[in-house]
């Protein structure tokens, strides 16, 4: 069993990146620069707003943030977003989901161009990735594909079972996937025989949130297991979706929980946003 380390490839990148940035700011004159809107004050996204602000930091990208009352209204957000859009300081925007009810999550992020939507969630980004076109890539599914190319693990000719399919992780990753020349199949709550399907699967990328769920006999001997899960077991210890310490005896290659795909999600969002700098004008 080999351990495939996000945390040492996503320290690795961000050297890189930050080479890059001053690169951009050495050229151009101005720094590339990211926006990050946070309605409301669910701790969660607080976290994942202060570790992107981090990153930011780490990488020589100048961070906008922006914390607005959870009784924000949507007029006020879009004209926030319509700001941020026009102003040539900002390269990425990224509003943190999820977002307060009484706000429409489509309206809202269809104001963000593909070429500033840094998460790559946007229709015409999701598009160009299912015609297999350049274009910004969802950061999760974007890393995992980036750690198998760093430990040599072509998924060409392989058979991929994609577990979830979320717009976030299990849909462009099987996109992602199948553009890579495997052969892919999307499982969910209601796919029949799941165990025999994920035991027939050379990479396994799991993505549903829920502890600890695929077991040992659910995975093939040799396989390479992904666990894009982050959840708590019944001690409140974080884990991933896989069940770690037996699957580990069965896997040729497999992901850990914490310091798996975890920091490679942040670190290609850093990506996006020096790529999309340098598509500027």
């Amino acid at each position: 069993m080999n351990l495939i380390d996000g945390k040492a490839l996503a320290a690795e990148m961000r050297v890189q990146l930050r080479e890059q940035a001053e690169r951009f700011y050495e050229e151009r004159g101005r720094r590339v620069g990211l926006a990050v809107v946070l309605v409301g004050e669910d701790p969660a996204s607080q976290v994942y707003v202060r570790n992107k602000i981090k990153a930011c930091e780490e990488t020589g990208i100048q961070s906008f943030a922006y914390r607005l009352p959870a009784d924000t209204q949507e007029e006020e957000l879009i004209a926030l977003l319509d700001k941020l859009v026009a102003s040539e300081d900002i390269h990425g925007i990224l509003v943190q989901l999820p977002l307060p009810k009484h706000l429409d999550e489509r309206k809202i992020l269809s104001r963000i161009p593909a070429a500033k939507d840094v998460d790559g969630f946007c229709a015409q980004n999701v598009g160009n990735l299912a015609m297999n076109r350049e274009t910004i890539v969802a950061c999760t599914p974007y890393g995992v594909m980036k750690m198998l190319e760093k430990y040599g693990i072509d998924p060409k000719g392989k058979t991929a079972v994609v577990l979830g399919r979320s717009n976030i992780v299990g849909k462009p990753m099987a996109m992602l996937l199948l553009n890579a020349d495997a052969t892919v199949t999307v499982c969910h709550s209601k796919t029949k025989n799941l165990k025999e399907v994920c035991a027939s699967a050379d990479i396994l990328v799991v993505a549903i949130g829920r502890a600890k769920f695929v077991t040992a006999d659910m995975v093939k001997e040799g396989a390479v297991v992904i666990d894009v899960g982050m959840d708590r077991d019944e001690n409140g210890k974080l884990c991933g979706d896989v069940d770690f310490d037996r699957v580990k005896e069965k896997a040729s290659y497999i992901t850990p929980v914490p310091g798996g795909v975890g920091p490679m999600t942040i670190t290609m969002l850093m990506y996006n946003t020096v790529l999309a700098a340098s598509r500027s004008k």
